[in-house]
């Protein structure tokens, strides 16, 4: 099964790519988990979808359309469905996760008007529905390998604000965090990742990578940087032995790797150490930024 790995190209550009989305959508569901909002990974998913379906749409009306790779539209949408979102979450102060069904909706209701328009279901809608361990190619591995390099650098760049605003909102604002900014820009991250993600996971599936490690790794981790590690760790286990049983199997990647990443959720359950007496995750005694700039 392995050689088969190593050997065929479709085959290494998934294995790459799966290793590569292993690392991203654990790094950033940590944040998602942190701060509550798991479901925004649903909402733009969905909406992630209807950039799929209208891709391909305009693909069996528009002959120069066939040669566009899907995955662009998708990003547009996903993206652009951040950005709708970060605007009525400042539009309901006081009900921010409205924000989350209205896109969610939204996707859904696109989605199924385009995908009536083109005719039903296709072999590559479903290929983006589930994943699919023979669709990915050259193109799809060199968009999700610059994907990878510009979110892991922004992530460095942003780390501690992010820290911050997952902890404290309230104090990152009075110390001069620009939070509506940091926010943007993590948004558009998860929409990117999710968009990149689809092709091996699947669009409806890929909410589940970003938060099923998290949760995994929660039982384990004494800290939040451990818990990065160990996220990680569980999310390439989920996703690299999903792909190599899915194509020994001849069965969607993006289920096969969801199963396993329920099952090490599972295994974290009955062995990992209870956290639940605890209340909020464990972290280190952060020094009060008023202290500092006095």
């Amino acid at each position: 099964m392995l050689n088969a790995f190593l050997t065929y190209d479709f085959l290494q550009y998934a294995l790459l790519t799966g290793v590569m989305i292993g690392l991203l959508a654990p790094l950033l569901g940590v944040f998602l988990v942190v701060r509550r909002m798991s479901l925004i990974a649903d909402a733009l998913s969905h909406i992630t979808l209807s950039g799929i379906a209208f891709s391909l749409l305009l693909g069996s009306y528009i002959p120069f359309m066939q040669g566009v790779n899907p995955l662009y539209m998708g990003m547009v949408f996903s993206v652009s469905g951040s950005l709708f979102m970060e605007k009525l979450r400042q539009v309901y102060v006081h009900y921010k996760e409205i924000a989350i069904p209205i896109i969610m909706s939204a996707g859904i209701g696109l989605g199924v008007v385009f995908i009536s328009m083109a005719n039903g279901f296709n072999t590559d809608l479903l290929n983006y529905l589930f994943g699919s361990v023979i669709a990915v190619n050259r193109s799809d591995f060199i968009t999700i390998t610059v994907i990878t390099v510009v979110v892991l650098f922004i992530l460095m760049m942003f780390y501690k604000e992010l820290f911050f605003l997952s902890f404290d909102e309230e104090q990152a604002r009075v110390s001069g965090i620009n939070r509506r900014l940091v926010h943007l820009v993590f948004m558009v991250m998860v929409a990117l990742v999710i968009a990149a993600s689809m092709r091996v996971v699947g669009i409806l599936l890929v909410s589940a990578l970003m938060t099923l490690p998290v949760a995994s790794a929660m039982r384990f981790a004494k800290g939040f940087k451990q818990l990065f590690v160990y996220a990680v760790i569980f999310g390439e286990i989920a996703v690299i032995g999903g792909l190599m049983l899915a194509f020994q199997l001849n069965l969607a990647p993006g289920g096969v790797i969801v199963l396993l990443a329920v099952l090490i959720l599972l295994f974290s359950i009955l062995f990992g150490r209870n956290r639940a007496k605890q209340g909020r995750f464990p972290l280190k005694k952060r020094t009060q930024p008023t202290s500092q700039s006095e």
